[in-house]
């Protein structure tokens, strides 16, 4: 079975010709990230955009707020399966449940990959020794295409109960289907410090992978974080020939021994029990402020670039608008085989917490997908409720 992406692709266009290229007409427009859109020297938007959005800035040479809301016109679509979410799990569900037999459809809002997309380097999947997180994501990416319709710039809006089915209203279209699968991952969590909004894309950045080269001639970065994906970052952005400090809240890393080995080789730099405080810049990052946890001193650090990676927060307002229980930290409580208190609704990948590893969600995506073939050509609630009649 093949299909393609539906026309909704999202398309990718960079702020400049390349970050290899003009690096002084990035830096005066006060771009230090990448894809950002300006026309005629106006800030139009960061980050993948739909093609209607980016038609939509090109016209009104304004940042579109949001992807409209307005539903398409037209018959609802029936579906057995809709998976929401595009990053590993979404992807491998949507794999296994085609593959099962089950009329599917992934939606994805913004871009595909999730976190995997943004790593630089990815040494722990079984089969590749080294291999960058966005060619791994590709790969991941054009076997999922061959078996189901990926819809990217789609977004949800609702999923509400209608009989025994959920009714999944997007941007686009009104589902009406037997299962819905929820992948949709976690976003990269902030410092919440002064400055930090304010001067990102323009010096702060979330991933080193898109933004790093900008740093690559000697710039001093900072990279703020304790654990695997700060030590990768740090690493990586060594590599590239920026100055790196790294910068953590407690006297301890949280990483993997082999991440540690190659910072102490690399000498780069820790500056350990220490907060960034603020971060400081007109147009560009030019400095942070930074308070050591022991004796309460706060010092100023020149920086050109600031790389945060302290963790992630759940996507979880699709779980919210369902009623499924989260835990403390706001993650969606699933069962082993990925079912969640709502029949035929599963949850898979980072948005259930716990290790936050591609072969964690690569697993979840799969046991989600047969776990929801099994409830739709069996249920097991039909089974529980004859059972109980029997005794009764």
């Amino acid at each position: 079975m093949s299909s393609k992406f539906s026309r909704t692709r999202t398309l990718q266009r960079p702020s400049v010709p390349s970050p290899f290229e003009n690096q002084d007409l990035a830096e005066a427009l006060g771009s230090l990230a990448v894809p950002q859109t300006f026309i005629n020297g106006i800030f139009t938007g960061a980050g993948l955009q739909p093609e209607e959005i980016f038609v939509e800035s090109l016209l009104t040479l304004k940042e579109p707020a949001y992807l409209s809301e307005e539903i398409t016109p037209g018959e609802p679509v029936e579906k057995d399966l809709v998976i929401i979410g595009g990053g590993p799990a979404g992807l491998t569900a949507a794999i296994y449940a085609v593959r099962a037999g089950l009329n599917s459809i992934l939606i994805e809002k913004s871009n595909l990959g999730g976190q995997v997309a943004i790593t630089p380097v990815v040494e722990n999947y079984p089969g590749f020794m080294r291999i960058g997180g966005k060619s791994l994501v590709d790969l991941i990416v054009q076997q999922a295409a061959q078996y189901a319709d990926i819809h990217l710039g789609e977004a949800v809006k609702e999923i509400a109960h209608e009989g025994n089915r959920l009714q999944v209203k997007t941007n686009r279209a009104l589902y009406i289907a037997k299962g819905v699968i929820v992948a949709t991952g976690v976003d990269s969590k902030a410092l919440n410090v002064p400055g930090e909004r304010r001067l990102y894309g323009r010096g702060v950045s979330y991933c080193s992978t898109c933004d790093g080269y900008f740093f690559k001639d000697g710039k001093k970065v900072i990279v703020v974080g304790g654990g695997n994906t700060a030590a990768a970052d740090a690493l990586y952005l060594h590599n590239l020939g920026a100055n790196v400090t790294l910068v953590h809240r407690r006297d301890s890393l949280r990483t993997e021994a082999r991440l540690r080995e190659s910072l102490d080789q690399s000498r780069i730099p820790v500056l350990w029990s220490s907060e960034v405080k603020e971060i400081l810049g007109d147009k560009l990052v030019k400095s942070i402020k930074i308070q050591d946890m022991k004796t309460g001193a706060v010092k100023e650090l020149p920086t050109d670039g600031v790389f945060v990676a302290i963790g992630y927060v759940p996507k979880n307002e699709i779980a919210k608008s369902l009623g499924l229980p989260l835990d403390e930290e706001g993650y969606i409580k699933a069962d082993l085989n990925m079912r969640t208190s709502i029949p035929m609704v599963y949850a898979a990948g980072d948005i259930t917490g716990g290790a936050k590893q591609i072969v964690v969600a690569v697993a979840q995506g799969s046991v989600a997908a047969m776990s929801a073939f099994e409830d739709i050509t069996s249920p097991y609630w039909v089974a529980k409720e004859k059972e109980l009649a029997k005794k009764v």
